[in-house]
C-alpha cells in the first residue's frame, strides 16, 4: 500500500499522521492486515465455560435518611469549610 492510500485512509477516519507514522504504516499495513485476516479465519469449536447464573439483586430505590440529615456533621469532621462546601487545596489546573 502506498503512503497516499494511508495519508487517504487517516483522513476518513479523521487521525492525524506524522510524514513518519505514515511510511511507517504504508511498510506494515500488508502484515497488520494479514494477521487481522487470520483472526477472522479462526473458528470456535468449543463454547466457552458458563460459570453459574448471575443476577442483581434489586431493591426498591428509596430514600434511607432525610436530604442534609448528615450534612452537618460531615462538614464538621472536614479540616476547612467554606459555608456548606468542604474548602480543599487546588489540583487541577494549567501545567507549568
Amino acid at each position: 500500500m502506498k503512503r497516499e492510500d494511508i495519508a487517504h485512509l487517516a483522513t476518513l477516519a479523521r487521525i492525524k499522521l506524522t510524514e513518519s507514522e505514515q511510511d511507517h504504516l504504508a511498510e506494515n499495513i500488508t502484515d497488520i492486515l494479514g494477521y487481522v485476516s487470520a483472526i477472522g479465519d479462526i473458528t470456535a469449536t468449543e463454547k466457552p465455560k458458563e460459570i453459574g447464573a448471575l443476577y442483581n439483586v434489586m431493591r426498591e430505590d428509596v430514600p434511607n435518611h432525610e436530604p442534609g440529615e448528615y450534612t452537618e456533621r460531615i462538614l464538621a469532621a472536614a479540616p476547612v469549610r467554606k459555608g456548606q462546601y468542604v474548602e480543599v487545596k487546588k489540583i487541577l489546573g494549567e501545567r507549568k
